[in-house]
Order: structure tokens, then sequence, then C-alpha cells
């Protein structure tokens, strides 16, 4: 029994990355081999992608070509002190989504085997995820150039030296929940102004959605996309000034500085 992709933990962003492999044919189900301690959790998984699945992680090092590691960062210690007492000769590639989990403490439990430390986000489930991955010496242009794709399914990917990941873990893996917090804002804003509240969280979606996208596709510096909408005098100003008179750039600096050193710490536990 031997599988292409095999996976410890089947947490939500798992999930994300495996249905969007099974979507776009780059795995099949059939390929897919899923270690998970609940009951229910696996049954959900086997059910809706056709996946196999198990409740001994052994059995994922032991059968697959390629593994993800997609378990909580606090239990790292425990899983890999399991899974390292019978590691065979068999080297997969090791890819892990752990957030705060360095190249250097991956290989205390997997010496000398191929790791790529990677950090997506949440958006991946929609396919619209952006993912940083930072392998170590072992592993080939070939283990790279698959890993790659594997996060090209799930949105946009870059390679960032190691000592990056924290950072890259502040701004976009926690990100998302910070923009979801801004739309959440802005629709409350415009509750208070007097729109109904779906219209109201349409018109916040929507505008940042947009607004992210114009941003990308027209290469646009955002200080030069905010004065183009900012008019002499206008509403824009006028409320741009009282971001400034709340801090709105500073808190927004302060959240992803401090998730930055909640994955150091993580990673120092």
């Amino acid at each position: 029994m031997s599988f292409k992709l095999g996976v410890i933990g089947g947490c939500v962003m798992a999930e994300a990355i495996i249905s969007r492999l099974i979507k776009n044919n780059i795995y099949t189900p059939s390929q897919v081999f899923i270690s998970e301690p609940s009951v229910d959790r696996r049954q959900f998984l086997q059910e809706k992608y056709s996946v196999i699945t198990t409740e001994k992680n052994q059995e994922i090092l032991d059968n697959s070509e390629i593994i993800i590691l997609a378990i909580k960062p606090q239990i790292f210690s425990t899983v890999i002190t399991d899974l390292t007492l019978n590691l065979g000769l068999k080297k997969p590639l090791i890819i892990s989504i752990l957030a705060g989990v360095s190249l250097a403490k991956l290989t205390q439990g997997f010496a000398d085997f191929p790791i790529v430390r990677v950090m997506p986000n949440t958006p991946a489930i929609v396919g619209e995820g952006m993912t940083a991955v930072s392998p170590n010496n072992f592993v080939s242009e070939s283990q790279l150039k698959v890993t790659l794709s594997i996060f090209a399914a799930i949105g946009s990917v870059i390679e960032v030296p190691e000592y990056l990941m924290d950072a890259v873990t502040g701004l976009s893996g926690s990100g998302p929940a910070f923009v979801a917090l801004m739309i959440e804002a802005l629709a409350d804003g415009g509750v208070a102004s007097g729109l109904p509240r779906a219209i109201a969280l349409e018109l916040a979606t929507q505008t940042v959605l947009g607004t992210a996208q114009l941003v990308k596709q027209e290469n646009l510096h955002p200080a030069l996309l905010k004065d183009q909408v900012t008019s002499p005098g206008g509403t824009t100003i006028a409320g741009v000034a009282q971001l400034e008179k709340y801090g709105f750039r500073s808190a927004i600096i302060s959240a992803v500085t401090t998730a930055y050193k909640k994955s150091q710490e993580l990673g120092n536990s």
C-alpha cells in the first residue's frame, strides 16, 4: 500500500488543501491518506472526499511519499515523539503547516529528512490563499517544485528564507482575522448610518474584495489608491482623519507584530 500524499491531522486547513488538490485533479482521492483521532471527523472526510482515513499516524509515515503535518503546534512534541520511535529507512518529504515550529525543531524529530516549512492562510478554502514556503537543505529541486504545485492549488505561493516565517505568520497567517474584523466594522458603520445589515455587509465585503483586486492587478501602492479616492474637503478625507485620530494604522501594525511574537513563542515552547 502506497499513497502519494499523507496528511497527519484533519483540521480545516488540511481539508482546504485536500479539497483543492482533488478539485484541480492534482491528486485523486485514492492517492490521499489522512490520519485523524476524531471518529466523526474521519467519517466526514472520507464521505465528502472519498479519501482513505486512519486513526494511526504511523500508517501515514509508513505509506506516504509526501506527508503534510497539520496538527496543533501545542501537541507537536507528543505526536513527533510517537512517530519517530518507529522511523524506517524511508524518508518521505515532510511538509509542515504548524505555526511557529521551526525547521530546526522539525529536524529534531526527522533528522536528515527533506522538510518544507509552510504557512498558508484560510482563504485557501476558496482557492485564494497566500502561502509562504521555506525548505531545508535536504529538499531537492523536484520536491520543492511539487510543494509549490500543491500550494499553488490553493492560491498564491512564494518562497521565503525561514527567518521570515514568523513574520509571515503574523501578517498573512493571522491577517484574515484582521481583515474580517475590518469588514465587520465597515458593515457596522453602514448600519449605524442607516443601512440594513444585509446590504451593509454586502457593500463592505465587495469594497474590500474589489480594493484588494485593484491594488494587486494594477500594481498600485495603497497610498496612491487612497489619494485617488480622497477629494479635497470631501467625505473620504473626513473619514481618514477619524481613522488617524483613533490609531487605525498603529492598531493594525501592532496586531501583526504581536501575532509575529506569538508565533516565535510557539516555536520556543
